[in-house]
């Protein structure tokens, strides 16, 4: 990020189109105050003349006037079509007529002193769109144009101070003279030499010397100026290709109004600058080279981005929305437009459906806040669709980031702080939870993350904030997003011979900030392994032969996603006082069964803790399901749903390898056949080398898995025992 460079050249493209009438200064800035005192609103479809739109608006504040170029361009074509193609020229018409309305408007209401009006400063936002779409699009024509970019705000300098009119003063004659700095990184060209002293250095007489002219700072004049980093935004990056950034220069009111992470509309001057020569090789051709950067005239945040404002909905999509919120099985409806590629894991498929929605942000009376979004974790066998639940979530969340825990540092999840190279200054920039925020960060490879990289997400994950401190920066950024993250287990498969802190080998306060944890095995049934075939082979075979019901799974997956952001904007659900008393007697009937189940175990603390997170995640559930009906009150119905989802889901890897493994019919006739093998070569009372038996069972054609299932079972079943730190097998029975 550059910074504010004091000698370079500022250039403006002067052509315009010969087809457009030209205005002179005096008639363009006259225009203008017309507009601005006679432009009036629409209120109800009815012309309301007594209602003028930024008139009322100068009364209401003396700092700042919002100006929408549509509304210019629908008053006076010629005059807006100038304000967009030639803005460096016309713009600062447009502020001095706001501010020779303001001076007026001032002296026909109040008495007195007259005040300096000289800080207005006008803001444009567009009403339509305009200009290239996203920065990728910018070409060397729309130099000096004005331009619309939509993006996200990656890192923020510090604020600075740009003068806009310098005095300087001739220190041999003492002659004193006001230059006017161009806006934006332009500079201002101080002269060599003195126009007072005959303008010949070094010449008798009057004439002052080369070089004599001295800046003046308290006689000089300034505005807040400061530097941001937009990039693209995630879905509007091609495969493949890394994300492009532009550099923002904002100023005055805009000037810490943004921070990292939030999505923006930037309205500026596309506009160009001499970058410091930061490298020792220098080219020939540099000089010719000019960086780009877009001079801010107008910066909106996006409804889509911001906390603090809702998307607009028709009347028409309102009524549309609750009459689908109104019909029966809504819930059932959401839940088989998750991912319906993918064959079975209705389970998981309600979990998705749950964290795209989310429960209620709630803020305490402290000013605390508890957060709102559900973390989901599958952990499992290769091969079982975890992967597709990533990308599902990611494509249908209105903001998601999708990353991989490998190639994934702290920094990159959270923020890091970089030094720029030009003006040695450290700024922030923030990593896939910050860009992430009010939106769902899918992260998949999960296990593979590194752990000091994995304990940077612990505050991101329940806090919900990321604390910096490096660099002498200390701040705090917002991470306001679900998480959602696929893990296999460390020897690749999922195996019920070991224990579970074996197959799960996470620590247990990265697992306690997870809501739902998912085990998901890869069962070896023959008609599942049917059924799971001819659905892979149809989706193969019908794929791309289906355009109108591609059509139609688009619209529903558009249809969703809009209901979606509907219902996260509009409704933000409380649990009944009922549904409260049942989720208390369950909570404490879910410790009292973890307890219970971990007594007969040599660990009394399961690998997946049951604390009072668990408890916040039910609710979090519960406000979930009634989000999707749209109702305010999560009762009863919608707890125990949740109860029975939490059950199959977090409390089943909660007894994974406390209680004794089940078996179906044809894996228990397999058993069978290996522990007959096994008693053959084990008498009642005897001991035999466990490593032995194996090796001699393989031998005769028996494999190492299915040998130790078999023992495992014996060993749940009484028949035989474990000595000698489990290098000897007893027999008992």
């Amino acid at each position: 990020m550059a910074g504010f460079d004091e000698g370079a050249v500022y250039y403006t493209d002067q052509n315009v189109t010969s087809d457009r009438p030209q205005f002179s200064r005096g008639e363009a800035q006259n225009k203008f105050g017309v507009f601005l005192r006679s432009f009036n609103s629409a209120h109800g479809g009815i012309q309301n003349t007594e209602v003028y739109k930024y008139s009322d608006a100068l009364l209401k504040d003396k700092k700042k006037l919002r100006v929408d170029l549509q509304d210019v361009k629908s008053w006076d074509a010629d005059l807006g079509a100038q304000l967009e193609t030639n803005p460096a020229e016309f713009l600062p018409l447009l502020e001095a007529a706001a501010i020779d309305q303001l001076a007026r408007l001032h002296n026909l209401n109040q008495s007195g002193e007259e005040q300096d009006f000289s800080g207005l400063q006008v803001l444009l936002h567009s009403s339509a769109n305009f200009g290239p779409g996203s920065i990728r699009e910018l070409t060397s024509s729309h130099v000096s144009q004005l331009v619309m970019l939509p993006g996200i705000v990656t890192a923020a300098s510090k604020p600075r101070h740009k003068a806009t009119h310098i005095t300087i003063m001739c220190k041999d004659c003492k002659n004193t003279k006001v230059i006017t700095c161009k806006p934006g990184m332009g500079g201002a060209m101080i002269p060599r030499a003195c126009d007072q002293g005959g303008g010949i250095p070094g010449v008798g007489g009057d004439g002052c010397g080369m070089d004599s002219y001295i800046m003046l700072p308290h006689r000089s004049k300034y505005v807040d100026q400061q530097t941001l980093k937009l990039q693209e935004r995630p879905e509007d990056v091609p495969t493949g290709e890394l994300p492009r950034n532009m550099l923002l220069v904002v100023d005055r009111n805009l000037v810490g109004k943004i921070s990292p992470g939030t999505r923006v509309t930037a309205i500026g001057i596309f506009s160009i600058y001499q970058a410091k020569e930061g490298s020792k090789h220098k080219d020939k051709n540099a000089v010719a080279i000019r960086q780009p950067y877009l001079r801010v005239v107008g910066l909106d945040e996006d409804v889509q981005g911001s906390a603090h404002s809702s998307p607009t909905f028709s009347m028409e999509e309102e009524q549309e929305f609750k009459e689908y919120a109104a019909q029966p099985g809504v819930t059932d409806r959401i839940f088989a437009q998750i991912a319906p590629q993918i064959f079975g894991h209705p389970d998981i498929k309600k979990a998705v459906a749950c964290l795209l929605f989310g429960g209620s942000r709630k803020v305490m009376p402290d000013g605390t806040t508890r957060r709102g979004d559900i973390n989901v974790l599958l952990l499992g066998d290769p091969s079982t669709a975890k992967s597709q639940f990533l990308k599902f979530a990611s494509k249908t969340a209105p903001i998601a980031v999708y990353t991989s825990g490998k190639g994934s540092s702290a920094a990159g999840l959270t923020a890091s702080v970089i030094r720029d190279t030009q003006t040695g200054e450290f700024y922030l920039e923030g990593g896939a939870m910050v860009l992430a925020d009010n939106g769902v960060v899918c992260i998949d490879e999960f296990d593979k993350m590194r752990p000091e990289d994995r304990v940077a997400i612990h505050e991101a994950m329940e806090q919900q904030t990321i604390s910096i401190a490096k660099a002498g920066i200390t701040t705090m950024l917002k991470s306001r997003t679900s998480v959602l993250a696929a893990a296999n287990p460390p020897s690749g498969r999922y195996d019920d011979l070991k224990s579970a802190q074996e197959n799960i080998d996470l620590q247990s306060t990265i697992l306690s900030r997870f809501d739902l944890i998912f085990i998901v095995k890869d069962e070896r049934t023959v008609d599942r392994d049917k059924m799971i075939a001819r659905h892979v082979l149809d989706v193969h075979r019908l794929a791309g032969a289906q355009a109108e019901a591609d059509e139609e799974d688009k619209k529903a997956e558009a249809f969703l996603k809009r209901y979606l952001e509907y219902c996260r904007h509009k409704c933000a659900p409380r649990l009944s006082e009922t549904a409260s008393r049942v989720l208390v007697n369950e909570y404490v009937e879910l410790r009292e069964e973890v307890r219970k189940a971990a007594s007969g175990t040599d660990s009394e603390m399961p690998a997946v803790p049951i604390t009072v997170r668990q408890l916040e995640a039910i609710v979090r559930l519960s406000e979930s399901l009634a989000r999707m009906q749209l109702q305010t009150v999560a009762t009863e119905a919608h707890v125990r749903q949740s109860i029975d989802l939490f059950k199959v889901a977090t409390m089943d890897a909660v007894k994974s390898g406390l209680v004794e493994p089940t078996f179906n019919d044809e894996q228990r006739a397999e058993l069978q056949v290996v522990e007959i093998q096994i008693k053959r070569r084990i008498a009642i009372g005897s001991y035999v080398s466990e490593r032995k038996l194996i090796d001699e069972l393989i031998r005769v054609g028996l494999s190492e898995n299915t040998v130790r299932k078999a023992l495992f079972f014996m060993s749940a079943q009484k028949d035989i025992d474990y000595r000698k730190e489990r290098r000897l097998i007893h027999r008992l029975k």
